[in-house]
Parts: structure tokens; C-alpha cells; sequence
């Protein structure tokens, strides 16, 4: 799934691509991706244009005029693409907003996971996914203080207490794996039993890999491309995930991979802590 930085590098990629362009027709070959009614999400986003694209978390929000936003989750494998309208409509295409300027927006997604949810500007945070999630890295909401008494809270795993998104939202199961072994912190600690030195160091270090992987434009692993089809960067400096079986660069001792209420989870058995 794509995770904050990825989302992050679809954003800007493909801001200048759709930016001020208005649409003139949009085709749904697959409803489900429209949580609205798509009769009505056609209707309401005919002749709008879109302002700009922000993001929150994992989400894309398209901006348009009328106080308009459509939310949009990419989940597993979504990707948004400008073709010409007339281009033969592709196996796992599922939505096409055709512009005025003679340019369409096609979503492609081959799980047909992905969601689009039209609401009014300003409520998104309210009538949303995103209304569950938990402050981003980097910003003045997520701050020490409030991530030592945010953990103290959580009973369950550290690996599972980042991955739900509350607490802190963008890592993905790529991105907890590096920053719990950048802070030697085996995935199966109990939140609340870390101790608030390792808590600040773990926090750090969510908001540097989070800047560095958006700096390098995501990871790409699997499928993951930007708007441009161009893969990232990030995958090259990844220590762990995707590494078990090699050994540790800090240490030389073998990575381990096993089971974390069902993700596949990489660390060092020797530098990691487990704390109970």
C-alpha cells in the first residue's frame, strides 16, 4: 500500500498535470470505486475545475470550486495517469474525468481497492476515512509530549499500535519496520512499556524517515509509480524490510521474518529490545 510519502510524491507529481483543468465528462467503468452515488457524483463534478490537491495522511484530496472535495484513498495499487481521451481504455481502468482542455484523468487500480468520496469542502474530517486518523509526522500536532502519552495508552504491540493510524498517520508496514530498527525496538514491545528515552528516539526518527522517503519520492517495491509512471528512490536505502535472511549492517547478525497480526515484519533479533 502505498504510505504517506508515496502519496505525498503523487500529490506533486500530479498537481501540475491537472491543476485549473475542468471537467467536461466523467466515465465510471467500475461504481464501487465511488462511495457517493455516481449518478450523483457525475452530476455534481461536471464543469467543476479543480483548484489544487492536498493530502492528509494516506489520502488525496481534489479541491474543487463549489466547495467541493473528492477524497481519495489509493489503498493496495491505485495510480492516477493523464492520457488522451481517445486512448484505448486500459484492462484495470476504473474512472476517467475528461477535461475541457482536450486531456482525461484516468484511475487505474488492479484490486479495486481504491476509493473516491465526494463531500463538502471543510467536512472531510468529519464524513471521511480520515476523520480516524491520528496527527502526520512533521507537524506541530505530532509532538513528543503528546506521542509519550499517546503510547502509554496502548497495550498491544508497538508494530500494530503505529500501523493503525491513530496515533501517528503515513507509516505503512515498509516504513514502521525501519524506524523501529533505526530505534532498536523490537516490533513486539508493548507501547506502553517503552521507555520515554526510546519513545523520543523512535520519534525522531518517524519524522526523519518520513522526510528523507518523501525527499526520495516514496518506495517503490512492488507496483508503486507516481503520477509521471516514474518508481521512487527510497527502496535503495531500506535496511530491513525486504532484507530477511541478510545480516544486520549495525551488527552482523541475521534478520529475522515473521507474523505481526498478519504482516509480514523484518528485525534484528540482537540490536531490537523487546519490552514487556
Amino acid at each position: 500500500m502505498p504510505e504517506m510519502p508515496e502519496v505525498e510524491t503523487v500529490r506533486r507529481t500530479l498537481t501540475p498535470l491537472v491543476k485549473g483543468k475542468t471537467i467536461v465528462k466523467i466515465n465510471i467503468w467500475y461504481p464501487k470505486i465511488i462511495v457517493n452515488d455516481p449518478a450523483e457524483f457525475i452530476k455534481k463534478l461536471t464543469n467543476k475545475t479543480i483548484l489544487k490537491i492536498d493530502r492528509y495522511g494516506k489520502y488525496l484530496l481534489f479541491r474543487f470550486n463549489g466547495d467541493l472535495t473528492m477524497v481519495s484513498h489509493l489503498r493496495m495499487e491505485g495510480k492516477y495517469h493523464l492520457v488522451s481521451p481517445d486512448t484505448p481504455k486500459g484492462k484495470h481502468e476504473h474512472v476517467e474525468f475528461i477535461f475541457t482542455d482536450g486531456t482525461a484523468l484516468r484511475y487505474d487500480d488492479v484490486r479495486k481497492f481504491g476509493r473516491m468520496h465526494l463531500v463538502e469542502t471543510g467536512t472531510e474530517r468529519k464524513t471521511t476515512g480520515i476523520r480516524h486518523l491520528g496527527p502526520e509526522p512533521n507537524t506541530a500536532e505530532f509532538n513528543l509530549t503528546y506521542f509519550i502519552n499517546a503510547l502509554s495508552r496502548k497495550k498491544k504491540n508497538i508494530k500494530n499500535t503505529l500501523l493503525d493510524q491513530t496515533i501517528v498517520c503515513g507509516l505503512g508496514n515498509i516504513y514502521v519496520d525501519e524506524v523501529l530498527w533505526k530505534s532498536k525496538i523490537h516490533p513486539l514491545s508493548s507501547a506502553q512499556a517503552i521507555p520515554a528515552d526510546k519513545v523520543k528516539n523512535l520519534y525522531q526518527n518517524i519524522n526523519r524517515t518520513i522526510a528523507i522517503a518523501t525527499k526520495e519520492r516514496g518506495t517503490t517495491v512492488h507496483t508503486y509509480l507516481d503520477a509521471n509512471g516514474q518508481i521512487g528512490g527510497y527502496q535503495k536505502m531500506l535496511q530491513v524490510y525486504g532484507h530477511a535472511g541478510e545480516e544486520c549492517s549495525k551488527c552482523g547478525t541475521i534478520l529475522e521474518k515473521i507474523k505481526v497480526n498478519g504482516r509480514g515484519t523484518t528485525f534484528c533479533p540482537h540490536c531490537q529490545v523487546l519490552y514487556k
